[in-house]
């Protein structure tokens, strides 16, 4: 598959262009009446800051995730990792691990 990402703030106008490469015609119209079709096995992603200013219609061809701005972060990361993965560890190294992990990680991610 090949995707095309957009990412950023949303402009009324742009979002709304878009709602022709959303059905499932999947053809972007340009405003000089140039028609581009998407090509099968290619998919959009929008990941704007809000959809504040997207119509109803953008709203209902897309499947929307929400966040709260709190929960994103790299703890929910760490969790599952510990829960589901690292399998192959004694217990001891897991805690070992873990410690390490809790110390070093937040100072790491606020430095960069």
């Amino acid at each position: 598959r090949k995707w095309l990402v957009f990412d950023g703030p949303v402009d009324a106008v742009w979002i709304e262009n878009m709602n022709t490469v959303m059905d499932e015609n999947k053809k972007l119209c340009l405003n000089s009446g140039e028609i581009i079709a998407m090509s099968a096995n290619m998919r959009t992603i929008i990941e704007p800051m809000d959809v504040a200013v997207a119509s109803p219609a953008t709203i209902s061809r897309n499947g929307m995730v929400y966040f709260e701005p709190h929960l994103m972060g790299f703890n929910h990361l760490i969790e599952k990792t510990f829960r589901g993965g690292l399998t192959e560890l004694q217990d001891l190294d897991r805690t070992a691990l873990r410690t390490l992990v809790d110390f070093l990680v937040p100072p790491l991610i606020s430095f960069v």
